[in-house]
């Protein structure tokens, strides 16, 4: 029996959040960070139910893109743990365990620590910051995510000198997660950035999104959020942060290196082997849009001054 899948891009005008009310809503939840906001916040935004709310004030680091509707955002997910298609983040990743949730440092540091919930809650102050994000099938969105810079973290374990990258590694539960019983990958999932790019005040530690703390389709309950690179740098579910001195093998580059290199930066001149980089498609839209070298986040260029794009992809 043919099962038709729902298309996320046939979205109609109406459903979208119009800008002057998103632009309400954040005004409102600046002005209110760190009371209870009550019901009220229901006639800015859909939550999900049972969701607990999580604001975060306004930050110059936004882009003023309309963000992508919720519905979409947790709905249509790359979390290969749960699933290969996109609909099943969604639908299998209610079963992750996130109780008692703690995320390890360690590593080339001065002070290892390990840090629960709400530990990285209290860290710095919440943000909301609206980042485009390009998924390296060819589609994006714009999403509202709740976190602060990830040096901040760093910062409490102090790097030592001769650590030169950063590795994240994912939880990884047999029993809860249908995707790693599967072996779709070499579980548990590992992702690496340089100490430079995971210092820079792009790179997002992430706890939420849309105002609510994150859905576990979504990665919760803390994700690294990279928004000039490719959405599969983004590591969901993290437990683990490590300070090395040599680039780590990330996942993706270990599956299949001809396809995924370790920088993953977004570049419409750096094919993929099977499809062009050069267009995307917003969720919600009909027709594609160009795709900006970095994602549009020209600022993260000097990072890479004297790099051959095209080698180092």
């Amino acid at each position: 029996m043919l099962i038709k899948r729902p298309n996320p891009d046939a979205v109609l005008s109406s459903e979208i959040t119009p800008p002057e009310i998103y632009a309400r809503r954040r005004e409102f939840m600046k002005t209110t960070a760190g009371l209870a906001l009550g019901a009220s916040l229901g006639a800015f935004l859909p939550l999900a139910e049972g969701a607990e709310k999580l604001p975060g004030k306004a930050s110059p680091f936004s882009t003023t893109e309309t963000p992508t509707p919720y519905k979409h955002v947790t709905g249509y997910n790359n979390f290969y743990e749960f699933g290969t298609d996109k609909e099943d983040p969604a639908l299998n990743a209610g079963k992750l365990d996130t109780r008692d949730w703690k995320v390890a440092i360690e590593g080339l540091v001065k002070k290892p620590k390990t840090f629960d919930l709400d530990q990285l809650l209290k860290l710095a102050p919440l943000e909301e910051r609206i980042y485009r994000l390009r998924c390296v099938e060819g589609w994006s969105m714009v999403v509202p995510w709740i976190g602060y810079s990830l040096s901040a973290l760093l910062k409490q374990v102090e790097p030592l000198g001769n650590a030169k990258f950063v590795e994240f590694i994912s939880a990884v539960q047999p029993e809860n997660m249908i995707g790693v019983r599967r072996g779709v990958l070499d579980w548990p999932y590992v992702e690496g950035l340089r100490l430079d790019e995971a210092q820079h005040p792009l790179t997002l530690l992430t706890l939420g999104l849309y105002g609510e703390v994150l859905p576990k389709q979504n990665g919760a309950p803390v994700r690294l959020t990279v928004p000039w690179k490719y959405g599969f740098k983004s590591a969901k579910s993290l437990v683990k942060i490590r300070l090395v001195e040599k680039q780590p093998l990330i996942s993706w580059e270990k599956a299949n290196p001809r396809e995924y290199g370790f920088y993953s930066n977004v570049n419409p001149g750096v094919d993929h082997p099977r499809w062009s980089q050069a267009r995307e498609r917003r969720l919600g839209e009909f027709s594609k849009r160009e795709t900006l070298l970095f994602n549009g986040y020209s600022e993260v260029a000097p990072l890479y001054a004297g790099m051959d794009l095209k080698k180092y992809f």
